[in-house]
């Protein structure tokens, strides 16, 4: 079963740490193009961590932690190291998206995962900013898709605002902070967070909630207008603009 706790302090979640060459729990590896962030389209090999410590409600992957919906046993697999880098070497792209769930809570296993594959591979990792990256994750990865959480998610303040890993990846030139957007006003609490931890206007990608095309075709056309205002990027969802909410694309 999962080695993490729900309650977590400043920093780190408090977790009972696997050692670095432990087992990892993955949901999927597939191989599709980006879809988000500034490197839409890129061809890519996705490696989809299961777990996460935040409860969003619009969630689209929603199997890799919620176990009252789904059954951890169906959803995640525990895979090797080695079984793992032979998966990732079987497929064609050299660009690496490392998603979830939340993929820092296993960033142990990963550094060493991550080293075996560089400098053939780039990696990119998606996460929501609630935990600070260790010194190994920063020096390999090329790409940081920083998603804070705003209310809209329905987590709790205390649970997806966190000062230290923040502040963190606003020190570094390559994390890029993309805001899921539900409503126009929610461009009010991006600001607040741009402006609490001075993160340059052209690393914020405003991004639509949706799952369905109709929606985040109407819902980017007002989004582009709040882009050009504050001079934030539109981040488009291109793999729900093809495949809607298909799963493993």
């Amino acid at each position: 079963m999962p080695f993490i706790k729900e309650e977590f302090s400043e920093g780190e979640p408090q977790t009972s740490l696997p050692p670095a060459d432990a087992d990892l729990r993955i949901s999927e590896v597939f191989e599709s193009v980006q879809g988000e962030g500034v490197n839409i389209g890129t061809p890519s090999i996705f490696l989809r961590l299961a777990l996460c410590n935040l409860r969003c409600s619009w969630c689209d992957t929603k199997y890799t932690w919620d176990w009252e919906q789904y059954k951890f046993e169906d959803e995640v697999r525990v895979i090797s190291q080695k079984d793992l880098l032979r998966l990732m070497r079987e497929r064609r792209s050299r660009n690496v998206v490392i998603t979830g769930g939340e993929p820092l809570l296993q960033q142990r296993q990963l550094v060493a995962v991550l080293r075996n594959l560089a400098p053939e591979y780039t990696f990119e990792v998606e996460t929501a900013g609630t935990i600070v990256p260790s010194d190994d994750m920063v020096e390999l990865i090329k790409t940081w898709n920083v998603s804070p959480k705003l209310a809209n998610s329905g987590n709790p303040l205390q649970a997806r605002h966190r000062t230290l890993p923040l502040t963190r990846f606003a020190q570094l030139e390559n994390a890029f902070f993309k805001f899921v957007i539900q409503a126009e006003n929610d461009i009010h609490e991006v600001l607040d967070l741009v402006n609490e931890f001075h993160i340059p206007a052209a690393r914020v990608l405003l991004m639509p909630e949706a799952t369905d095309p109709a929606v985040l075709d109407k819902k980017s056309d007002w989004l582009a207008q709040l882009c050009i205002q504050h001079q934030f990027r539109l981040g488009y969802r291109l793999h729900v603009a093809l495949w809607g909410n298909k799963r493993g694309v």
